[in-house]
């Protein structure tokens, strides 16, 4: 019997794309070797394992190939089969089309990829305005206001939905929350102005939205009868939508948190200072300071991988994803010197 692909990475036959990368990055931070110092061989072997499954079902031909013929199909070699069996599909060992797989890669550089590419992906949109509600919800639309623990933002309420009055769907805002808000959790206070004929109530109302440690992009938190009198004498929902912030040094995928590195060449080879970062952590002296130690050769594949040092869950705040820092090499400006050249030939084994 050949590998089975799906069951390394724990997904069902029928996966899609989306669910195979988030089965990927949970299965290849699970393995990974800085994640398991005291199982290091063991780790190594599933990292790779885990690389050569996402390596497959990540590339469409592969896949399709993979699903009908199975490793041997894949990878051009006879499948094992009992003596006497007679549903062998190859003929000598040959892949279909002549296709032939071998898993050369480093799984280091896999997984290097994959999380540079989650950085780019992250980084190349502005949380805070996913889409336009002002189309949405038509003019008049008061927008989000105000900042973390004590400050007051403010809002008109306006029928939502449609655009039309009368209409029972929630009044929906966004709340553009920060990456240290969404980690430390917070409160935000949103005056909001709402409409009354019948009802007997103030034209304004303060809501508390308590942010909880670990929420992501897209949690709702409803406020029920909070907005304008409807015809029959009901009121509109209002629903606040969490948003994430763009930050300057971090992007979350999921429970993790990625940052990307510019390192200088020499630092790469000989090892440089500790990276200091501002952690998103805050107690009553302020935000922390991570001190990570590199001690590694930092190659184009090197990621390092901080564990717990990610987001909370909001199920479990005590339990945190990683950290997960890819890197760049910068090379020196204008090249080096004949002497510094020579000198490099010299201290640089070439195998």
């Amino acid at each position: 019997m050949g590998k089975d692909y799906y069951a390394i990475l724990g997904v069902s036959r029928d996966a899609d794309q989306d669910a195979i990368k988030k089965a990927y990055r949970k299965s290849a931070l699970r393995w990974h070797p800085d994640k398991n110092q005291d199982r290091q061989k063991e780790a190594e072997e599933k990292f790779k394992e885990v690389a050569e499954a996402y390596d497959v079902l990540s590339d469409l031909q592969k896949k399709e190939i993979y699903d009908k013929y199975g490793e041997e199909g894949l990878k051009g070699t006879p499948p094992q089969t009992e003596p006497g069996a007679t549903n062998n599909p190859f003929q000598g060992g040959d892949a279909p089309s002549g296709f032939s797989y071998q898993f050369r890669r480093d799984p280091n550089d896999v997984f290097a990829q994959f999380f540079k590419d989650s950085f780019e992906r992250s980084s190349s949109w502005d949380g805070e305005t996913p889409f336009d509600f002002g189309g949405l919800f038509g003019p008049g639309v008061g927008g989000m206001g105000g900042g973390g623990m004590g400050g007051m933002g403010s809002m008109g309420a306006r029928s939502g939905g449609d655009g039309g009055r009368g209409q029972k769907r929630p009044i929906m805002f966004d709340l553009n929350c920060s990456l240290e808000d969404l980690y430390n959790g917070t409160v935000r206070k949103m005056k909001v102005k709402r409409t009354s004929k019948v009802l007997k109530r103030d034209p304004e109302v303060v809501l508390e939205v308590h942010v909880k440690p670990g929420w992501k992009a897209g949690t709702k938190v409803t406020f029920p009868k909070e907005g304008d009198e409807l015809p029959d004498g009901d009121a509109q929902d209002i629903c606040f939508v969490i948003r994430e912030k763009k930050h300057e040094l971090y992007t979350r995928e999921g429970s993790n948190l990625l940052h990307h590195r510019k390192i200088p060449l020499v630092d790469a080879l000989a090892g440089g200072d500790a990276i200091r970062l501002q952690h998103l952590e805050r107690d009553e002296k302020g935000y922390k300071v991570l001190s990570v130690k590199v001690a590694d050769m930092v190659t184009p594949s090197y990621v390092k991988v901080c564990k717990g040092k990610g987001m909370p869950s909001s199920q479990a705040p005590n339990q945190k994803g990683d950290l997960v820092i890819t890197f760049d090499i910068v090379y020196p400006k204008g090249g080096l010197s004949e002497n510094a050249k020579q000198e490099l030939k010299n201290l640089i084994p070439r195998e």
